[in-house]
């Protein structure tokens, strides 16, 4: 308790702007809320419908029944895919196993899975930029693995080699940071001058949003927190995109993971949500610091978001 007290005092939080929840995360939670009102429980989700573990947990009390891979779903059972997306082998499975699908994969994944396939059809190298093991990625390369190569950095475009460098399509995993894909695609153009993608645009535009509000703010604070699961890449990247306005910044998955440690000077506290971590863990952290003191709390907007995606249609099941 000494520790905490050591730290009390008045503080200013500086809310980003949007945060928390995307269109996608949305839509994805609430098909999974609609397939347990349709079929009951249980419901399988192929992997965590959206990466976050109070998401996970909440609809798991609920009966969703979180699985690694579809071997472990009963046949012609109800099987949701998650958000990030699936390759077309998972599909084929899923059939196979006369499961009942439900696609929850987000519409702007689905459109770089799109792009994948045109470009391979078209007879195209397809350079991925993304992380090696994150689902999107895995889903994305199974579109056309003899086609697509994975690179992580501006280093490994150097070790590239292609069957025709005239014919080479770039894509992006949607939850990058802007930067670094934009130092990824320059060097990727500069070795393959008549290369073509759209790298920038497919990297989702909440994500962009986010990323943008924590900029806005990182430099004025003395500390940023960001609410996330460990194994959400939006909110890693939104640690890394602070620290590199030089401001120190911690990845949380909620309000206990703050270390007093963290505030010992801190005067000003940058706070923000990656896209898929709820609303109430931000309004719990906030609170948190307000037993430690007075607090001033200042949204910075950079942005409004408008953007709704439609639901797929659940049917629901048959009785036979």
């Amino acid at each position: 308790m000494h520790e905490w007290l050591a730290v009390s005092g008045p503080r200013t939080v500086l809310l980003a702007a949007p945060r928390s929840f995307c269109a996608g995360v949305e839509r994805a939670i609430e098909i999974v809320d609609r397939a347990l009102a349709v079929h009951g429980a249980p419901v399988y989700v192929r992997k965590q419908i959206v990466h976050n573990s109070h998401v996970v947990d909440a609809l798991s009390a609920r009966g969703a029944v979180f699985v690694a891979e579809l071997d472990e779903v009963p046949p012609h059972s109800t099987v949701v895919f998650s958000a990030h997306g699936v390759s077309p082998a998972v599909r084929t499975e899923a059939a196979s196993r006369g499961l009942d699908v439900i696609d929850a994969t987000c519409p702007l994944v689905a459109k770089v899975h799109a792009g994948a396939r045109r470009a391979a059809a078209r007879g195209d190298t397809i350079v991925l930029i993304g992380h090696s093991g994150h689902e999107e990625v895995d889903g994305t390369l199974g579109e056309a693995p003899e086609r697509t190569v994975l690179v992580q950095s501006p280093s490994d475009v150097d070790g590239l080699d292609v069957a025709d460098p005239t014919r080479v399509t770039y894509l992006a995993q949607t939850t990058l940071a802007l930067d670094e894909t934009r130092d990824v695609v320059e060097r990727l153009v500069r070795r393959f001058p008549e290369a073509r993608g759209s790298a920038a645009e497919d990297i989702c535009y909440a994500t962009t949003n986010r990323q943008e509000a924590v900029s806005a703010l990182a430099g004025d604070a003395d500390l940023v927190l960001v609410v996330g699961s460990g194994n959400s890449s939006n909110s890693r990247r939104l640690v890394e995109v602070a620290r590199r306005h030089g401001t120190r910044a911690h990845l949380i998955d909620g309000v206990r993971d703050v270390r007093p440690e963290w505030l010992d000077g801190v005067k000003v506290v940058g706070l923000t949500a990656g896209a898929s971590a709820p609303s109430h863990l931000v309004d719990e952290v906030t609170a948190a610091l307000g037993g430690l003191g007075p607090v001033t709390v200042v949204e910075r907007r950079t942005a409004e978001e408008t953007v709704t995606f439609a639901l797929p249609p659940i049917p629901a099941k048959e009785v036979l």
